[in-house]
């Protein structure tokens, strides 16, 4: 069935999984496969009435003065939200892939029902989300300042814990199956990393890689994602707003530190996709020939 709520009543998201898809600073489908609909360069946010951060990676100029291509490659948080519009709005963008980094518990809790006839590919794994990271004790005891250091320390463990998740994105993207879509709970943590990975490959510079990353802060309403009283499905609803703004806001720093790992490793970004993602020169290649296009 489809969902037809306000969106923002729609964000009752599991924050079990936000400390991964969230932050510190400052918010198909497919019935003929005709190609992507192209987007307008100022677009950047999906208008969408249900969406949660949902944005098209298109228009950042690369090294080599290319840009990426406008209506192939989306970030998201979860979709659970999508209106009976919104479905027609996304077929008509043709998105054939959609690559679900949230655990089992949060998909549960915040099921996608896409239409029947031409939905996308959906992938995901059944997992349960690793909390371990964040402090000792009750979340109401937590500083700003604990949190703020147990986020910098999680991203780089990100990069390993869903690294299996991330290859596969990589490959259906050099599959040609696109446009493809990739999201978690908030679109921030899990999804953040996968698109400043692909940035990244597609040779997009660190300086706009990491103002992607912070767009999260003017397109999610964070602050509605701790609402409410704590339950096994969302047990960090109700947190002070001084504990809860440096779990959810993206905080420059945290993806920095995920960046310092891919940098420091041998050969540096192109050592790591090619040891830790399995992308080859030549699959870098690849991928920059099928989604840039000269500006």
């Amino acid at each position: 069935m489809m969902r037809l709520s306000n969106p923002i009543r729609r964000i009752a998201a599991p924050v079990l999984a936000l400390s991964l898809a969230a932050g510190v600073p400052a918010a198909p489908w497919l019935f003929a496969r005709t190609g992507p609909v192209a987007a307008a360069a100022h677009e950047r946010l999906l208008p969408l009435q249900g969406g949660r951060n949902f944005r098209d990676l298109g228009g950042y100029r690369t090294a080599d003065g290319r840009s990426v291509k406008w209506g192939v490659l989306f970030r998201s948080g979860s979709m659970h939200g999508l209106t009976e519009a919104d479905y027609r709005s996304l077929e008509a963008r043709g998105i054939r892939v959609v690559c679900d980094f949230r655990d089992r518990r949060e998909r549960a809790a915040e099921p996608v029902t896409w239409p029947a006839a031409g939905a996308p590919r959906v992938l995901s794994d059944d997992y349960d989300l690793d909390m371990r990271f964040l402090p000792a004790g009750s979340p109401k005891s937590w500083t700003p300042e604990q949190v703020r250091a147990a986020m910098t320390k999680a991203y780089p463990a990100m990069l390993g814990q869903f690294n299996g998740q991330y290859r596969r994105m990589f490959a259906e993207l050099l599959a040609g199956h696109a446009p493809l879509a990739f999201n978690c709970s908030a679109g921030k943590d899990r999804t953040g990393i996968a698109a400043a990975l692909l940035l990244t490959a597609l040779g997009v510079p660190r300086k706009d890689v990491i103002a992607d990353y912070l767009l999260t802060n003017r397109y999610l309403d964070a602050s509605a994602l701790t609402k409410g009283t704590p339950n096994p499905a969302n047990p960090l609803a109700g947190l002070p707003p001084e504990t809860a703004k440096p779990l959810m806001a993206a905080d420059a720093a945290y993806i920095e530190a995920a960046l310092a790992v891919v940098d420091g490793h041998k050969d540096g970004a192109k050592g790591y996709f090619r040891d830790e993602l399995g992308l080859s020169a030549a699959d870098l290649v690849k991928l920059r020939n099928a989604y840039l296009v000269r500006a």
